[in-house]
């Protein structure tokens, strides 16, 4: 590709129009398009994960990247480097006509949403300094060498063959098996919460839901890192498999439970959105909709029957079904994108052609062996992520007690915000703000301070008497 945006030997730029003449900060391997629909998807993607990003972004800036997309240290980790100097950051990036400093912000929103992913699964119970040292020890030793692996282009998987266009191993399966697993060392919430849980409110949960389903636009439609052809295809095919999934876990809770749900529409959605991330832009649209019907009713199927019925799962509180969600939907997604995905769309995202080959079309086009060995990746992906997600994530959570406990008390999960971090979710005229230990000012004068210093009897009677 950069051979077809280099310009002939002898070619006068003065020529072009004065908005594509190539400068100091515009050098001629760059793609103004591409670099702003990059930045774009990027956005779209940290508009996602905005919580995970206060958390990650310091890590993964400046060390992460490098070790997901650098040099290579070994098939499956690239080596530790520090990804902010000024003068990596203008260099050209491995993949697309943007600089790395673009490549950087669109691989850390990515990571940031799947730690984010990860604390669905443990909500309600887990310590916060636990959690705030989980973070850099779990990007550094297990998303770095799922990263490097699938997507680098050094990576053992990646250099095999195997496909994952946007994140279905690398994000979405890996979030769900480490959330499920540390959701294990963890332990469970309490058993008031889990008895009932129910949404804090569910016209902000939907409008969450739209942020997460309009996001996925960047999340799939910026992985060619180009705006072509492919990128249009894969956003459209998001949209597609994500109405198809939403209908059909619709259509089941109605035909099984009797009524719809807003709740379980929301379930199917993002199941069809995590299934067609790996294959969004190597799938025609009929098998996008098979993908979301698939994603609307295995996933369904997991979650309403086998969980009920399964001792692991009912043993392991995750809070957010993450691994229903993400782990089995990503695991799907990853099959089905080993059966479905076409040469010829493959062929424009990466480039090879006959090494990316669906199982149905390598049957119809009696390339019977590449479309089972394309199989035997996908499955292979899938042992790799849930092993190395299992271990690593163990591990961490392992050290991590040796430093801190992994739970919140008991009487500050019976508390809940307040215990944990000095207000609240939804507070009353100042509840919400701490005195206790504040660095900053007070917006109380000093009687009332000492009043919400005594507790919450005095704000509460002020509360009634209004």
């Amino acid at each position: 590709m950069s051979n077809l945006l280099s310009p002939p030997a002898g070619f006068n730029f003065s020529q072009l129009p004065s908005n594509l003449i190539p400068g100091d900060a515009n050098p001629p391997w760059m793609s103004k398009g591409d670099n702003a629909w990059q930045l774009v998807a990027a956005t779209l993607v940290g508009l996602q994960s905005v919580q995970a990003l206060y958390y990650c972004m310091e890590e993964q800036s400046k060390r992460n990247g490098q070790m997901s997309f650098g040099d290579k240290l070994i098939p499956i980790w690239g080596k530790v480097d520090v990804a902010l100097e000024q003068d990596y950051l203008f260099q050209k990036a491995f993949l697309g006509m943007f600089p790395n400093a673009t490549m950087v912000f669109f691989q850390f929103v990515f990571a940031a949403i799947t730690l984010i992913l990860i604390a669905g699964a443990l909500l309600g119970r887990m310590n916060f300094y636990a959690w705030m040292l989980f973070v850099p020890l779990w990007l550094t030793f297990s998303y770095t060498f799922g990263a490097y692996t699938i997507w680098s282009t050094a990576g053992w998987l990646s250099v095999a063959g195997i496909i994952d266009y946007s994140g279905g191993y690398v994000i979405h399966l890996s979030s769900g098996v480490a959330g499920f697993t540390a959701a294990y060392w963890v332990g469970p919430r309490s058993t008031k919460d889990r008895e009932r849980f129910p949404p804090n409110n569910i016209l902000l949960m939907l409008a969450g839901a739209g942020l997460l389903w309009m996001g996925w636009t960047g999340f799939n439609g910026g992985d060619p890192y180009q705006a072509s052809i492919d990128a249009s295809l894969a956003v459209l095919n998001t949209h597609v498999a994500a109405a198809t999934s939403l209908l059909t876990w619709l259509i089941l809770d109605v035909i099984f439970l009797g009524k719809p749900s807003v709740i379980g529409a929301v379930q199917g959605m993002i199941t069809g959105l995590v299934a067609i991330t790996p294959a969004a832009g190597v799938v025609q649209g009929w098998a996008a909709i098979v993908i979301g019907l698939c994603s609307g009713s295995i996933p369904w199927f997991t979650m309403m029957v086998v969980h009920k019925k399964s001792e692991l799962l009912q043993k392991v509180d995750d809070t957010m079904a993450v691994f229903h969600t993400h782990a089995v939907a990503g695991s799907l997604g990853g099959i089905l994108t080993g059966l479905f995905a076409n040469p010829r769309l493959c062929f424009l995202f990466y480039g090879t052609s006959n090494k990316y080959y669906g199982l149905f079309y390598g049957l119809h086009d009696r390339q019977i062996h590449t479309g089972i060995r394309q199989m035997g990746l996908q499955l292979l992906g899938i042992l790799f992520v849930v092993v190395l997600n299992v271990v690593m994530t163990s591990l961490v959570c392992l050290l991590v007690q040796l430093i801190v406990p992994l739970r919140m008390s008991e009487e500050d999960m019976e508390i809940g915000d307040e215990a944990a971090h000095g207000e609240e979710a939804y507070a009353i005229w100042g509840q919400g703000d701490r005195l206790e230990k504040s660095a900053g000012f007070s917006a109380y004068n000093d009687d009332t301070a000492g009043a919400a210093r005594s507790g919450y009897n005095t704000s509460k009677n002020q509360v009634e008497m209004v």
